[in-house]
């Protein structure tokens, strides 16, 4: 059973180890995984940190994926007007590459369009630098780039879905282990 539920202390370590996984996955594919290795230690402090909008994604009990799911857009990219409008950012996901070839990353952006659809939010927003995920975002999970920016030396694309529910999502929301 795959379930999306608010990251809590315990989920810390296991959020570590996936990170680091995750590295040694892009790393083994040429892709540049040190960034995600450095963010490992930080990206599991969120986790117990009460006031991160964490999420991880469980099969079974497991941690298979994380993502952080804030309230406001970042002001630095998304216009005032933008700002105003009822929205999620989603930031940093990471699924477990044991997991690959699975789906749990496109799942569990499904659950956050699900999610804000539920909540009353118009729009699911998120932001990338690199160019293979901004072609499977707008290619295969029908985001909109909104804009492009240039920020510390790098292209910054914004991406944009509506809020829409999703009524054959195989993930169920849950509340935190305790």
């Amino acid at each position: 059973m795959l379930v999306m539920r608010p990251a809590t202390a315990e989920d810390s370590e296991p959020i570590v180890a996936m990170t680091q996984a995750r590295a040694d996955w892009l790393e083994a594919r040429g892709l540049h995984g040190q960034g995600w290795r450095e963010f490992a230690p930080e990206y599991g402090r969120q986790a117990a940190d009460a006031d991160c909008p964490m999420w991880v994604l469980t099969r079974d009990g497991q941690v298979a994926g994380a993502t952080c799911l804030y309230e406001e857009s970042p002001a630095w990219f998304w216009t005032p007007e933008e700002c105003a409008e009822t929205a999620y950012f989603v930031a940093s996901t990471v699924t477990d590459p044991a997991f690959a070839g699975q789906g749990f990353g496109h799942l569990m952006l499904r659950w956050v369009l699900d999610h804000a659809a539920r909540s009353g939010r118009e729009w699911v927003r998120r932001g990338t630098i690199e160019p293979g995920l901004v072609r499977y975002y707008t290619q295969v999970q029908g985001w909109q780039i909104v804009r492009e920016q240039e920020r510390g030396g790098v292209t910054v694309v914004g991406l944009a879905r509506r809020a829409e529910l999703q009524p054959d999502l195989p993930v169920l929301t849950g509340a935190p282990v305790s």
